[in-house]
């Protein structure tokens, strides 16, 4: 679909506005990205039908990283070639990722002053992971054997020194993969006719791409480890988290938090507050990477290493998608990818869960108004279907009104 020339350059625009659009107005998380990307693509400016776009979400959350940018990826790519795929990249990440690193700057200037605030703002990101884990649970854990690897996995993470910063981690990932194919009844929804998706990218350009996801993978913190780079090694936990997180956003914290906070390169209680800033942005969650890359001591922080981990994290999401696009119609009719992918869903929600536990509670709730505060934000988002930036928002208030 892609085209050259004037052709080409004006699809190229085209995508850019539509996703700088969405990317300023695109609040509730990564399903409700996909509710807007659908009204806009589908319905309202017909660039895809339903059934391509069906088969493009069921890309994204067959891979890992960010489903909603993955999809916007290959809107792009399908609509305006390589470029376009770049352009709806940038376009759906730039404002949210300028108002993080805005945010990080901020609290480096004012840092004693905001500190009530900041605080209720990590308050605030405890009612969120909680309602991310309810709604990821009765999505991806719909009877026992799924709850069950979600609980074991959690069990597991809080009961292994060092949790969630160590292999376990992974390791748990692969048992719930091994556990949903072994055991998970296949999907009785028929999969039907492969959508019609007029792919720009051939074979063996997609297996060159996956290749090169891998190659990265395995080789930045050996070579990181090599040369003795604290830049490269950074860059390494910013990308390995984009490589391995399944279940959208909510699930890159622990990976984060385990080789950011772990490391002790970051506090805490600063980690916690981006992340609470990034549930009152528009756009992807993943520009959280923006935000600590920006108080982190890489390629001296501020907008530069903001720039540099907001590109480390979504690389391998880039790399994914339009690599696997190829491949897409043969592997998604295979029942073994669609139980092992039921299998991982489950056990992130068990990393999760044990996040939210430790470090995010035992961070986040030192007193009795700190626990009250994260239970009427919770009931707010949860029973009053508040949005999370209001809720965000007031958090920080009552922190800073607290305080």
């Amino acid at each position: 679909m892609g085209g050259g020339g004037e052709g080409g350059g004006a699809r190229i625009g085209e995508v850019f506005l539509a996703f700088l659009k969405l990317g300023c107005t695109s609040f509730g998380g990564p399903i409700a990205h996909l509710g807007y990307f659908r009204a806009e693509f589908v319905h309202r400016r017909r660039w895809l039908d339903d059934a391509a776009y069906a088969d493009l979400v069921a890309l994204s959350q067959f891979l890992p990283g960010p489903a909603s940018s993955q999809v916007g990826i290959a809107i792009g790519l399908l609509h305006a070639g390589w470029l376009g795929s770049l352009a709806a990249w940038l376009a759906f990440t730039l404002p949210s990722a300028a108002l993080m690193i805005a945010f990080a700057s901020g609290l480096s200037v004012w840092g004693a002053a905001v500190a009530p605030a900041v605080h209720g703002l990590v308050v605030a990101a405890v009612a969120v992971v909680a309602v991310a884990v309810l709604g990821m649970a009765r999505t991806l854990c719909p009877d026992r054997l799924r709850a069950g690897i979600a609980l074991a996995t959690a069990m597991l993470m809080l009961i292994v020194p060092g949790g969630l910063a160590t292999p376990a981690s992974f390791v748990a990932v692969v048992l719930g993969a091994v556990v949903g194919i072994g055991f998970v009844a296949a999907d009785p929804v028929a999969i039907g006719a492969s959508a019609a998706l007029e792919v720009v990218v051939g074979r063996r350009t997609g297996a060159a791409l996956l290749a090169a996801f891998a190659t990265v993978l395995v080789g930045l913190p050996l070579l990181a480890a090599a040369i003795g780079s604290d830049d490269l090694r950074m860059a390494s936990v910013f990308y390995r988290a984009g490589a391995l997180v399944f279940g959208g956003g909510h699930v890159v914290l622990p990976w984060l938090e385990a080789g950011i906070v772990g490391a002790g390169w970051l506090d805490p209680g600063t980690f916690f507050a981006g992340y609470g800033a990034a549930q009152a942005v528009p756009g992807p969650l993943f520009t959280f990477a923006a935000y600590l890359g920006a108080l982190l001591p890489v390629l001296a922080g501020g907008v530069a290493g903001g720039v540099a981990m907001l590109v480390a994290i979504f690389l391998p999401a880039y790399l994914l998608v339009v690599g696997a696009l190829p491949f897409w119609t043969a592997v998604r009719a295979r029942r073994n990818a669609r139980t092992a992918m039921a299998g991982v869903n489950a056990a992130v929600v068990g990393l999760l869960l044990a996040a939210l536990v430790t470090p995010l509670a035992t961070t986040a709730l030192h007193s009795f108004t700190d626990v009250a505060l994260a239970a009427a934000a919770f009931a707010a988002l949860w029973f009053g279907r508040w949005p999370p930036v209001l809720v965000v928002a007031l958090a920080a208030f009552a922190g800073w009104a607290l305080g």
